[in-house]
């Protein structure tokens, strides 16, 4: 029989961590749930559903949300009508709590939304820490949360024969920066690209290395041009080959989430220089709070100094990333099998 799963999710094309997020949870969904049909839904349908769209959703048998940030204001808050109305078992899967530098905290209104949610849901999985102490603080239980990471670590790669010289013996650095809606890049603008600037041409002048943009968002476009890297190639390519192109690397400088969560994906060390909540819970939840910058610091140096002792220290954040990411993947097919069992009682 063929089982239906409703996915409920961001619908962002055009941003390659919320396609790579919804990619990736349906990849797992299908490997370890046998022969399923997806059926798509928004986000936004939490907000706002109509008749018909509800009558579809309940003729699925299960519904699935996430993962990724939807905890955030822009998403909130959700239709409690609309929770109530859905007459199928639940499962979060993999979700985050976003707060930009800068932004309010949520409302109780937007709060009280997400832990109605919550409580209707029978199976919660969080992908990190902070999230998990959020939904706690507003009344969900402990033990219904499972802390699962983020299902794009584990996004599958397909190979590309573009930029050939990945293939060669040559230090390749991967930059990436959120230039994607977030409000506060202005505050520290010159400080951001002085910085990015300086650790090209520290591995350009040291290693004759070759220099990446690794584009998430149409909108970077903007401020890649503001970059005085010489000889800088924009790798743009949909999510699977992006992080073919993250595991060819030797060491990547992220801002937006995703390009963090691909590059430890494909074992490849990662710097994050953080703008976000999520940025410094994804760094807690794999074990290197010491690899994440914020800022207010770059005019200490210290996303420089960050870089170059992380490069010196390579080999051993790589086996580090490796039994981590080991650990990820147990916790995520043990939730897995949760909703197996959820799917067949």
């Amino acid at each position: 029989m063929l089982f239906k799963v409703a996915h409920i999710h961001v619908w962002d094309e055009k941003n390659k961590g919320d396609r790579g997020i919804v990619l990736a949870v349906q990849e797992l969904l299908k490997e370890n749930l046998g022969k399923i049909e997806i059926v798509d839904f928004p986000i936004e349908f939490l907000q706002n559903s109509s008749t018909q769209d509800l009558n579809k959703l309940n003729k699925c048998d299960i519904v699935v949300i996430g993962g990724g940030g939807i905890l955030y204001h822009y998403f909130l808050p959700f239709n409690k009508e609309v929770i109530n109305k859905i007459k199928l078992p639940i499962v979060i899967f993999g979700v985050g709590y976003i707060r930009e530098i800068g932004s309010p905290a949520l409302d109780k209104k937007q709060k009280d939304s997400v832990v109605v949610l919550m409580k209707k849901a029978t199976l919660i999985g969080v992908r990190d820490y902070y999230t998990k102490k959020f939904l706690v603080n507003n009344k969900i239980k402990s033990e219904k949360i499972k802390l699962i990471g983020d299902p794009a670590i584990f996004l599958s790669e397909k190979a590309t024969s573009k930029f050939k010289d990945l293939n060669s013996d040559k230090i390749k650095i991967g930059l990436n920066l959120n230039y994607s809606g977030w409000l506060g890049f202005g505050r520290w603008h010159d400080d951001i690209l002085s910085s990015y600037n300086k650790i090209a041409k520290y591995f350009q002048d040291k290693h004759q290395a070759e220099i990446y943009y690794l584009q998430h968002h149409p909108g970077e476009e903007v401020i890649v041009k503001q970059l005085q890297i010489k000889n800088l190639q924009v790798v743009n390519l949909p999510a699977r080959e992006q992080k073919y192109i993250y595991g060819k690397l030797d060491l990547v400088v992220g801002m937006m989430l995703h390009s963090c969560v691909m590059a430890f994906g494909a074992g490849t060390l990662e710097i994050n220089l953080a703008y976000d909540i999520r940025n410094r819970s994804f760094a807690n939840f794999i074990k290197v709070p010491e690899l994440l910058v914020w800022p207010k610091e770059l005019k200490e140096d210290k996303l420089f100094q960050t870089v170059k002792q992380a490069f010196a220290d390579k080999q051993k954040y790589q086996k580090q990333f490796a039994r981590r990411k080991e650990y990820i993947y147990k916790q995520q097919q043990k939730f897995l099998q949760n909703i197996n069992k959820l799917i067949n009682e």
